[in-house]
């Protein structure tokens, strides 16, 4: 009898890389922030579809993921590939352990957010969400990874309401990244904002969903990110917001 946690790994797997519809999306998308040769960390990692966008562009790519059985499927997809650097960990504003909250069903949406749980409980578009384990997982942090790896050119982080941690773990501008939003959790959003007008000077687009489609034609300010953020409809659910440092060109 296959385990819950194996169920919801293949349910993952057949979401994310079986729709080839996203594919030209995905290389168009990241095409914009990726040439070969450069370098992508992937915090979050998953199942590895960005890696594979991340790969498509020409990109070396460090990955993330702390979940055992994703980082199985990663080893299964990846493992060969001397380009793409597999790491078995979480990434946090310290360096260490952490407690890490497994949806066994939705493994995409497992975190090391308690607070990311408590607003998905009786949320319209998250009923029936259970995290039904925890486990430690070792944590990194940004600066560690860059310090070993060097400057990304691009970052994606989609950790399920941790990203401020995430983002408290680095004390330099990045050239261009991405995190995921919630419009249960906007606040998590506004604080990963705040971080990044400390630490430089940015301007900002978002993706809805899994649309792989920036909403905006031109890129816009901070304020306006922020504007655009409270005003999403909760039904909007998720997304991704993506900031380019402007010393390093504009979307």
């Amino acid at each position: 009898m296959t385990s819950p946690g194996l169920k919801g790994i293949f349910r993952s797997l057949r979401i994310y890389h079986r729709d080839t519809s996203r594919h030209a999306a995905m290389d168009q998308l990241y095409g914009s922030f990726l040439k070969p040769g450069d370098l992508a960390f992937d915090i979050g990692a998953h199942v590895g579809d960005r890696i594979a966008a991340f790969r498509r562009c020409g990109a070396r790519v460090i990955a993330l993921e702390p979940q055992p059985l994703a980082h199985r499927a990663l080893r299964l997809l990846y493992g060969r590939d001397s380009h793409v650097e597999l790491r078995a960990a979480a990434c946090a504003a310290e360096a260490g352990t952490m407690r890490l909250l497994v949806n066994s069903t939705n493994p995409t949406v497992t975190t090391a957010s308690e607070s990311f749980t408590k607003a998905a409980h009786g949320a319209d578009g998250w009923q029936g969400q259970v995290w039904d384990t925890s486990m430690d997982v070792p944590c990194l942090t940004l600066d560690g990874l860059i310090a070993q790896y060097g400057i990304p050119h691009f970052t994606k982080i989609d950790v399920e309401g941790f990203e401020a941690e995430v983002l408290a773990g680095l004390s330099q501008p990045l050239p261009a990244l991405s995190f995921e939003f919630t419009t249960i959790q906007r606040d998590v959003a506004a604080a990963c904002l705040d971080r990044l007008e400390k630490l430089g000077s940015y301007v900002f687009n978002f993706a809805l969903g899994e649309s792989q489609r920036l909403e905006y034609d031109v890129s816009c300010s901070l304020n306006e990110m922020r504007a655009a953020l409270r005003d999403l409809p909760h039904a909007a659910n998720s997304g991704d917001i993506y900031a380019l440092r402007i010393e390093s060109g504009i979307f």
